[in-house]
């Protein structure tokens, strides 16, 4: 039987005696109705897993005893930052879960030109924390031990300013040169329009910042398929999918 797996932000210690924070608890006492002696397993993205032995379970409160840190290896060795257009609702949200599960090391939602989705500064937080969440369930279901980062929406022209990967593309109808061709990178820098696609002046400006137009064949992807199309390509072609 698959031992239960859960984020738990706060510093983990093989030996350590500690009460699960309060997301923990509600899953571990209240829907998996888990008693003393069952086992978790915990991390809190700093690389590692921890099994960790329940010993006091409440309705509110649990304490457990971490036996012992294990190493594992499912970080993508390519690291991989996506700036998404915001798209609506759970389109974005598939996209964050889905860019999760293929590897992807931050998350950067963007304003565009076509944009449709409109984010007042009052709401973004909440809506960081909703996002941030969903990675966090994807990573628990995933294997992985590292939550990507979330980062606060952004206008696109900004977003392309802080991209230093060595590789940079922007997904486009049009692309002169294969990905296969391209030299292997340790970093990727990907640009993912909104529904209505980016402008030909967005192209314009994210090559003119040193991104390579990038095209995934002859079908038009929706925008949150899109990134679990590209991630899959470039994990297998220089990552660790086989």
């Amino acid at each position: 039987m698959r031992i239960p797996r859960f984020y738990d932000p706060q510093p983990l210690s093989e030996g350590d005696d500690i009460e699960l924070s309060d997301d923990v608890v509600q899953h571990v006492s209240r829907a998996l109705r888990m008693k003393p002696g069952e086992y978790i397993i915990l991390f809190n993205g700093d690389g590692f897993e921890y099994k960790t032995k329940l010993t006091h379970v409440e309705k509110r409160t649990v304490h457990a005893h971490i036996q012992s840190l294990i190493t594992v290896h499912t970080e993508s060795p390519l690291q991989i930052s996506i700036g998404q257009c915001i798209s609506r609702g759970e389109r974005m949200d598939y996209a964050v879960q889905k860019s999760t599960e293929m590897g992807a090391q931050a998350i950067s939602p963007l304003f565009s030109e076509r944009c449709e989705v409109k984010l007042p500064k009052e709401r973004q937080a909440k809506r960081i924390s909703h996002w941030t969440q969903i990675a966090v369930s994807a990573c628990e279901q995933s294997g992985r031990v590292s939550p990507p980062e979330i980062t606060a929406p952004t206008q696109l022209k900004e977003w392309l300013l802080l991209q230093d990967a060595e590789l940079k593309l922007v997904l486009h109808h049009h692309s002169e040169q294969p990905l296969q061709e391209m030299e292997k990178p340790n970093s990727v820098a990907l640009l993912i329009g909104p529904e209505g696609g980016l402008t030909e002046e967005e192209v314009e400006l994210a090559v003119s910042h040193g991104f390579k137009p990038l095209t995934l064949g002859p079908r038009v992807m929706r925008t949150e398929t899109a990134p679990v199309a590209a991630l899959t390509l470039l994990n297998y072609l220089w990552g660790d999918l086989s």
